[in-house]
């Protein structure tokens, strides 16, 4: 790992110091205060020891027990600390969101703020990312979580990740991640999204590894946690799915879809005239004949939908000038 050197103490960063910094340390913060004090000091205390020129990032997700004030307080005292406070509880994604936003450091690193991630990894991770990896992602092997509202739910989650991602990463609900910033930069995150970032991150383009952490029980407060969210997360997993198979070409699933629909239903269409025009059956009251004008109707409306997805996905990429690809690097001489 490079040394570099350590942040002034006595005075404020400038701007221009900002957009030097090596890392920064963003924490979606909701209810820990009695965690906070000793969160801020082994982060400090990590990144110190190795050197880094550093920034904290804290993300106040409409906390209720004091910790916005204490994190307010401290930012007033310290030289290395951002706080944005949110309006109300917009959740771990809205808040990892902001985070991204207002850091700038030229790696990012998040983790928990409950203390159950050690800051005494985010040196192994930096030193994995600097192999030439875009997001290195925790693995934590000996977790100290209930099995029924943790240890269980978060198996299943992640077993079902695994294999409808094929982005084989053990632990997805770790929090402690280390990205490089143009990473982050080129991923919007919504609704329960942050589970997914190894997914997201793969849609990328990116390089990506994991490696063991430490994790330890909760010593402060309760967790936010339950088995409920493994719902939330089938959901998301629903989104990640079509984003890394048809983002650019939604076209491609509603109208296969709408195709297959209308050929059955034109097939039995067909059938069902043959029968009426050359075998003088009663067709009017047979269930078939619902199900083909059914499937009639349903596959010129997905054919609709694909294309309206189609406009949609176009105005999305050419509004923000965002390219559907993504280069990792340019060899070679380029003349003026």
């Amino acid at each position: 790992m490079t040394n570099y050197p350590l942040p002034a103490t006595n005075k404020k960063l400038s701007s221009s110091q900002y957009k030097a910094l090596d890392v920064s340390v963003v924490l979606p913060i909701k209810d820990e205060l009695e965690s906070l004090p000793l969160l801020l000091e082994g982060i400090c205390h990590a990144l110190q020891v190795n050197r880094l020129n550093y920034e904290i990032v804290c993300v106040d997700d409409g906390s209720k027990d004091g910790s916005a004030e204490f994190l307010k307080t401290q930012a007033q005292m310290r030289n290395d600390l951002k706080v944005i406070i949110l309006r109300r509880n917009y959740g771990q994604t809205a808040a990892m969101s902001a985070g991204f936003n207002y850091a700038t450091g030229e790696t990012i690193v998040t983790l928990d703020a409950d203390l159950q991630n050690d800051p005494m990894d985010i040196p192994a991770l930096l030193a994995k990312l600097d192999e030439g990896y875009d997001l290195v992602t925790g693995w934590r092997q000996n977790r100290q979580d209930g099995a029924i509202n943790r240890l269980i739910p978060s198996k299943i989650a992640n077993w079902l990740i695994r294999r409808a991602t094929g982005v084989y990463v053990h632990d997805y609900g770790c929090s402690l991640k280390a990205y490089r910033a143009e990473l982050v930069a080129d991923m919007n995150l919504y609704g329960e999204l942050h589970r997914f970032l190894p997914a997201l991150a793969y849609i990328e383009g990116a390089r990506i590894a994991e490696i063991p952490v430490r994790h330890h029980a909760r010593r402060f407060g309760k967790s936010k946690y339950g088995i409920y969210r493994t719902f939330r997360v089938l959901m998301d997993l629903i989104t990640i799915l079509f984003m890394k198979k048809f983002l650019t070409s939604p076209m491609h699933v509603f109208g296969l879809l709408g195709l297959g629909s209308i050929i059955i239903g034109g097939g039995l269409s067909i059938y069902l005239t043959i029968l009426k025009l050359f075998f003088y059956l009663n067709i009017g009251s047979r269930p078939l004949l619902i199900l083909a004008v059914l499937l009639l109707v349903t596959g010129v409306q997905l054919f609709c939908f694909g294309l309206l997805a189609e406009m949609l996905m176009r105005t999305y990429h050419e509004s923000q000038g965002r390219p559907i690809y993504r280069v990792r690097e340019v060899v070679g001489k380029i003349p003026n």
